[in-house]
């Protein structure tokens, strides 16, 4: 037997409530169901509200109760409560797919709105209960504009058969009326038509406001098909179409220029921004030809026709292009057009994406430079972000240095904390050099070529993006046999002293995998037990070097380079003794001076340490061999060795013997590298290189001497450009190739001796500088001490006479979290986002993301102090000025003869000495510190 029903009442009529667990069938008749039940409308007066309450009572079984269990009662927020915990057992929500999004189904609602209870109403209530469905159902008008403002059902069925009761036309259009029928599927019902009789239009009802048409038909199965078929159809198409404002709240709000146009390149719909950035409304470009508003005469016609083609097969076009404004301005922006696919695989939309240009001075220069090259039919260069352009670091003014913040990180900006795709990201970090412009114009002539061009094409392109560019590669095919003179003269000059090592079969078809090891056995006795234990969380990012520094007296370098050593089997590729590494390794630390504060040897280990954790990304070790790493670790040790605690500027400056001999030309690093081998070389006991075979030590020195001079600041942006044409390309071919299950070409190409030097080098590059990506504790610290090594050279700048390299490191004036806010966005940014792309290290950008916000705070409060201190400085000099007043008035009253006699002099207020500045609390701060 099913559950008793239950009648609502309201002011107006009656809102009937059926629960039926067991009375659902098909075979559920109208009489049936008129047998069970008898609907008692409550008493209620137009001017007294009903009281909530609903009341029923059974015919079937009316005789065998008493009249205490005959009427029943319940609250109306009751009955509601638990009719929903009955269906959330029954019904289970579903999820569908909107493009990328996911969008949760609920239970659908139903309404159904009749004057009367037939065998019609009965039918979809069984229908509904069946599929468990949620489902009202209202009397009147009056009482059905309630309940749909108040429950928001999906589906509205409305009586069309009677109009007695009410007008069901009328009635939908005041639905219609509401906000909150937008999505609302309102059905009407309507009488059978018999056979002899022409069926009544349906346009009336579509007019006013209906979506569908259900012609009366008592059977439940009928019924139930239909709410099924709309669940299923209409339902979840109001569903998407509900998600679609979502989408354009998200337009609406976007910063980016977006416009929509048809397939004709009618105009459907721009956002603000695009109003904003080229001053026409939306009113002005709906149902208007994109093609034929105002052109801007720098746009190429040819250029135009191209792109418009390539739109038409589908392709999608990303470049820079002009457009004329309303007001007849030329604007210079980045444009991406994307073709959308509708019905049947045809182009139904086009999306285009605009951004101004960041700089359209450089960008019309650019163009004017483009219009007298034979490229007319390629793209201009490819701004597809507006990321920091790179520039000379030699053309900068060291009084600059404390503004870069501001000129390369907008006011109030924090390091994007959002991620994207590897290759997207990567793609997007084009930096301004020749060589990128050049590439960039070349992929453009790809896309309209023929295929023979676009092969030759990327074989210029694969030779634009190798290192040597300016090397020429001598083959056997290129020299005639009976000149080998000429091939040898010309391949020593060319040679520079390095062969290609042979290469084992396991070198080239397999990768060194760590085993973790333990020190050796000989080493163990002499490593303190406080030492071993920190030792052992060498491998993580978060290693304390200045707890091992602690410990180690200042002399951390040797313990850790061979704990990491071992890991790496290092002496194992070297065929050397553990004895003679570690002597090689006390040797090199004992050159490290240990009386800088920044460039001492556990700067050294500092880098070392980061150098074994790239190594061990997985990206970077599926692309190098045993020589690889071993190279990387020992350039990580000697990396900085003898340094003298100055930079190559002032050692130029005050002529220097180390500039005098290698040239003012990376004079530092120069001499790290060559004084590691000549030590290296002056002793068996400590020659760790004397059992390599010549070929291998070729290589590897050659590999050394490459990494270690990538470490000078001024190729920065060349090697940072190298590194990301480099793996732009590939990684996203590599990803188009595992589309396909299969990347061994791109990872082929990418294992290319001159494409892992530039990886190599990058990895040094982040090692060297890696102190903004550590936990802000070792952050600090490092931060400290370079600032107060540079405080000591530009002391000692000024007593010597010589120039002041970087004026902004004053002890007296400097501001150290300005400053490293500064070298934080003009040289880590780029490059540790593009390190991330590549090697997968998101702890590092988080620690980065982490420290940036740090040295903000640290900037405010300091700002702040300053300008308490300034205001304090001020009140203190008027309280000086009015008591020195005060002075010279009483002076005034005495006799002048007295004081001409005594040669007494008054005193006035510019006489007196000035207010000496306090100096910076933040540079007392680091005496403290590193005191």
């Amino acid at each position: 037997m099913g559950c008793a029903p239950s009648l609502h009442s309201t002011r107006t009529g009656v809102l009937l409530c059926k629960d039926a667990e067991d009375s659902n069938s098909a075979k559920y008749s109208s009489s049936q169901a008129q047998s069970q039940f008898q609907v008692i409308k409550t008493e209620s007066h137009s001017d007294q509200p009903s009281s909530g309450t609903i009341s029923f009572t059974s015919s079937s079984n009316k005789s065998k109760v008493g009249p205490s269990e005959m009427v029943a009662s319940m609250s109306l927020k009751e009955h509601t409560e638990h009719r929903g915990k009955r269906l959330a057992v029954k019904v289970s929500e579903s999820e569908l797919t909107f493009g990328p999004m996911r969008l949760k189904q609920h239970t659908m609602s139903i309404l159904l709105v009749f004057g009367k209870d037939d065998g019609q109403s009965d039918s979809f209530w069984f229908a509904a209960d069946k599929a468990g469905y949620k489902c009202n159902l209202a009397r009147n008008s009056e009482t059905a504009l309630d309940i749909f403002l108040d429950k928001h059902p999906d589906v509205v069925v409305i009586d069309h058969r009677h109009s007695k009761h009410f007008d069901a036309e009328t009635l939908c259009r005041s639905i219609r009326a509401t906000k909150a029928s937008k999505y609302t599927i309102l059905i009407a019902v309507t009488k059978k038509t018999s056979s002899d009789r022409e069926e009544a239009p349906i346009l009336p009802l579509l007019q006013a406001g209906f979506n569908r048409r259900f012609i009366e038909n008592h059977n439940v199965g009928t019924c139930l098909n239909e709410l099924v078929s709309i669940e299923h159809g209409e339902l979840r198409s109001q569903l998407k179409l509900r998600a679609c404002d979502a989408l354009f709240a998200a337009l609406e709000h976007s910063s980016d220029a977006i416009e929509i146009t048809s397939k004709d390149h009618i105009v459907q719909y721009v956002n603000p921004a695009y109003e904003s950035m080229l001053g026409y409304t939306l009113d002005e470009l709906l149902g208007k030809d994109i093609r034929k508003l105002p052109n801007c005469e720098k746009n190429n016609a040819e250029h135009q026709e191209n792109v418009f083609a390539q739109l038409k097969k589908g392709k999608s076009w990303e470049g820079t292009c002009y457009a004329k404004k309303k007001t007849g301005e030329s604007l210079c922006h980045h444009c991406h057009i994307l073709p959308v696919e509708g019905g049947g695989g045809k182009i139904r939309h086009y999306v285009a994406i605009r951004n101004p240009a960041p700089e359209n001075c450089q960008l019309d220069r650019y163009h004017r430079d483009c219009e007298h090259s034979d490229h007319h039919s390629s793209k201009p260069h490819d701004y597809r972000s507006q990321r920091k352009g790179s520039c000379d670091m030699r053309s900068i003014s060291s009084s600059d240095v404390c503004h870069l913040a501001d000129l390369f990180w907008p006011p109030g900006g924090h390091i994007h904390s959002r991620r994207r795709d590897s290759a997207a990201r990567i793609h997007s970090m084009t930096i301004e050099a020749p060589i990128n412009k050049v590439i960039n114009i070349i992929n453009a002539a790809q896309e309209n070529s023929p295929l023979t061009v676009v092969q030759a094409l990327d074989k210029v392109l694969e030779i634009l993006r190798t290192t040597e560019l300016y090397s020429p590669h001598l083959t056997s095919q290129q020299v005639r046999e009976e000149d080998q003179m000429t091939s040898d003269l010309v391949g020593g000059l060319m040679s520079q002293g390095t062969t290609k090592r042979r290469m084992s079969s396991t070198d080239k078809f397999s990768h060194h995998s760590h085993i973790p090891q333990q020190l050796p056995a000989t080493m163990l006795s002499q490593v303190p037990a406080d030492i071993s234990r920190l030792l052992e969380t060498e491998p993580q990012w978060e290693f304390n070097i200045l707890e091992l520094e602690r410990l180690t007296n200042r002399r951390p370098l040797a313990y850790l380079a061979m704990k990491t050593f071992t890991r790496f089997n290092v002496c194992e590729f070297l065929n050397t003794s553990e004895t003679t590494m570690w002597n090689w390794l006390q040797l090199i630390e004992a050159k490290y001076h240990s009386s800088n504060k920044y460039h001492n040897s556990t700067h050294a280990a500092d880098v070392m340490q980061s150098t074994a954790y790239f190594l061990e990304r997985q990206r970077i070790k599926s692309l190098f061999d045993h020589m690889d790493e071993v190279a990387s670790l020992i350039a990580a040790v000697v990396h900085d060795v003898d340094h003298p605690g100055k930079t190559n500027a002032f050692l130029v400056n005050a002529g220097n013997d180390l500039a005098l001999v290698y040239n003012d030309l990376a004079v530092l690093e120069s001499h790290h590298v060559s004084l590691a081998f000549r030590l290296s070389a002056q002793n068996d006991d400590v020659n760790i290189f004397k059992n390599l075979e010549r070929d291998d030590f070729r290589a590897m020195r050659q590999m050394i001497i490459d990494m270690v001079l990538a470490t000078e600041l001024t190729k920065h942006f060349e090697h940072l450009s190298k590194f990301v044409n480099c793996t732009k390309h590939f990684v996203e071919k590599e990803e188009e190739d595992f589309s396909l299950n299969g990347s061994q070409d791109a990872q082929t190409t990418l294992s290319l001796p001159e494409n892992k030097a530039v990886i190599k080098r990058m990895i040094i590059k982040c090692s060297d500088v890696s102190n903004p990506a550590r936990p802000f504790y070792l952050c600090k610290e490092w931060a400290l001490r370079i600032a107060e090594e540079y405080f000591q050279q530009t002391d000692e700048e000024k007593s010597l006479g010589l120039p002041v390299v970087m004026p902004v490191f004053d002890r007296k004036t400097c501001s150290i979290p300005k400053s490293q806010i500064s070298f934080i966005d003009f040289f880590i940014n780029e490059m540790f986002e593009a390190w991330d792309d590549f090697a997968d290290v998101p702890d590092l950008i988080g620690y980065l993301q982490e420290n940036y916000r740090c040295w903000q705070t640290q900037q405010k409060e300091e700002q702040d102090k300053q300008q308490k201190q300034s205001s304090t400085e001020q009140e203190d000099g008027t309280e000086s000025e009015q008591t020195t007043e005060n002075g010279a008035r009483e002076e005034q009253q005495m006799s002048n003869g007295d004081l001409e006699s005594t040669g007494t002099k008054k005193v006035t207020i510019k006489d007196r000495e000035p207010v000496a500045q306090q100096e910076s609390l933040t540079v007392e701060d680091v005496s403290e510190e590193l005191s």
